[in-house]
């Protein structure tokens, strides 16, 4: 039977992850020759090839990707079990991988983040923002957010805040150069500001009022891939967002932008905190989640 050392897993994942042999030294806190002979007889062992090595880059080869994909999540289960244990008899710690974009975000790090770090000082919380949406397992993450429609069905997820109402608006300096639109279809001839998804593709206007729908792919001078970007560009007057309203809510109410064809404004899914049904949680996740779903069950008793 092969047989692979725990220290040998460990650094091929740490040296996958950096893509890097002294990367993944300084990280582990050995010598990367020292790295670079486990690895030798790790490949030796497995009869085949982990890494492509070149004098400026290491790359996983097509056995070493699958290896790595199987065998990351196993030791952090074995991480998890091993913190779960220490947990049980010392103050809760760890540390919380999240991926999402930066706006579902936001919610969480004004409304839970401070009161669950006050409450667990040795718990370390990293979002990563990004709007891709990831295989959070095959990429290393605990947990990820999205809105509830898009949640894998092999996931946990625990629901938060409001359902995000769109709406179209712009700058009171844009609506008096331009006419406001009276219909989604008058959007064609305005200066709209786009959305591309980190995948290449263009958000879609879809608008919905009563029994009428419409998606339009609207044209403009600017493509923005972040939301408070097209937000300033709204502010700054380069033409009409589509964007969430209550990320504008201040900028509504102090008249800073208008909202057009306020009736056809679609509502999607609230966001969730979602991660894998089987596998074992870690602690720190198991409080960050129980810690969001009090406050999401708060906010629907007011």
């Amino acid at each position: 039977m092969i047989r692979a050392d725990l220290p040998e897993l460990t650094a091929f994942i740490a040296i996958a992850e950096h893509q890097s042999f002294s990367g993944a030294a300084r990280v582990l806190g050995v010598s990367p020759s020292a790295l670079s002979h486990s690895m030798r007889n790790l490949e030796a062992r497995l009869e085949m090839r982990l890494f492509n090595r070149t004098t400026r880059s290491v790359k996983l080869t097509e056995a070493g990707a699958q290896l790595l994909q199987g065998v990351r999540p196993l030791l952090v289960d074995l991480t998890n079990v091993v913190n779960e244990v220490t947990s049980a008899r010392n103050t809760p710690s760890g540390s919380i991988r999240i991926s999402a974009s930066e706006s579902a975000f936001r919610p969480l790090v004004r409304h839970v983040v401070p009161g669950f770090l006050a409450k667990y000082p040795h718990i370390h919380l990293e979002f990563i923002a990004d709007g891709k949406l990831l295989d959070i397992v095959g990429e290393g993450f605990d947990a990820g957010i999205r809105i509830l429609d898009d949640v894998p069905r092999d996931m946990i997820a625990v629901r938060f805040g409001a359902q995000m109402v769109f709406g179209a608006v712009a700058s009171p300096e844009y609506l008096a150069r331009h006419p406001a639109p009276v219909t989604p279809q008058d959007l064609r001839q305005h200066r709209c500001i786009r959305f591309r998804f980190a995948s290449g593709a263009l958000f879609r206007w879809d608008m919905q009022y009563q029994e009428q729908s419409t998606s339009l792919d609207v044209d403009g001078p600017i493509t923005l891939d972040n939301l408070n970007l097209m937000i300033e560009a709204a502010l700054a007057g380069v033409g009409i967002g589509w964007v969430p309203l209550d990320q504008v809510s201040g900028h509504l109410e102090a008249g800073r932008l208008v909202q057009v064809l306020p009736e056809w404004g679609p509502t999607y899914p609230a966001h969730c905190l979602y991660y894998p049904a089987n596998r074992h949680p870690p602690t720190a996740l198991r409080l960050f989640a129980e810690a969001v779903r009090e406050w999401a069950a708060s906010q629907e008793d007011r």
